[in-house]
């Protein structure tokens, strides 16, 4: 099986120019994969780094050294490597992310803030915009709410607004930055259903979970990071 996450040796490490180029090391070593419809869970005590190995497969943090493999348009590239453009390609056409807090566009309607990574992809915006409607409605926010901008949500209502976002794209790989921390148990199920349909795709998913029913709920494998922890 061709893996669609392929993580050799990587590390990372963290120079604090404001003191001095003292250098702080987060982690060493990082290897690990993820098949398609697998969910691997990130998992360690915090400052770990668990969300540093995730923006390092997202192309957010650079790697110090080592492969972050990502299957890309059939080929294997190596992001830590390729240049910001073809991050930006990765990232539009290959992985999806759902990070712990809502990035929006202040003033932007929910139901388009939803929508636009499937109108960016070229989705019609009707269409797009049905989509969104749909996964607003199993993550329990009222329609009424659909036309306000999120940032006037509570912090729940965001982070269903961030999920609904995140799962919206047939992207094959998902990274999941704690989805489920300020759900109520309804919706942490909703989020549950989610990821197990993403595995029926064959999705391949990386999350972090702090609670350990929803991690036994969705983990196919349980990747524990502080074997790959840099001694300062």
């Amino acid at each position: 099986m061709n893996a669609m996450i392929e993580i050799v040796d990587a590390q990372k490490t963290f120079t604090m120019h404001l003191q001095g180029g003292v250098e702080l090391p987060v982690v060493l070593g990082v290897t690990f994969h993820v098949n398609p419809g697998e969910c691997v869970v990130l998992s360690g005590p915090s400052g770990a780094g668990k969300s540093s190995i995730l923006k390092m497969i997202f192309g957010n943090y650079r790697c110090d050294g080592g492969r972050i493999g990502i299957r890309h348009s059939g080929a294997l590239i190596n992001l830590a490597t390729t240049e910001p453009r073809q991050i930006i390609n990765v990232r539009r056409s290959t992985i999806g992310y759902v990070s712990q807090f809502l990035r929006a566009v202040p003033r932007v309607a929910t139901i388009d803030v939803v929508a636009e990574p499937l109108i960016d992809n070229g989705i019609r915006r009707a269409e797009a915009r049905e989509r969104a409607g749909q996964l607003l409605h199993r993550l329990n926010i009222p329609e009424r709410l659909w036309r306000l901008p999120p940032a006037t949500f509570s912090g729940g209502e965001q982070q269903r607004v961030n999920v609904a976002r995140g799962f919206i794209s047939d992207l094959p790989i998902l990274l999941l930055d704690a989805p489920t921390a300020s759900l109520d148990a309804a919706n942490r199920a909703v989020v549950v259903e989610l990821i197990a349909e993403k595995k029926r795709r064959r999705v391949a998913m990386v999350a972090i979970v702090h609670d350990d029913e929803i991690r036994n709920l969705i983990a196919d494998r349980i990747v524990d990071v502080t074997q790959f922890a840099a001694a300062a």
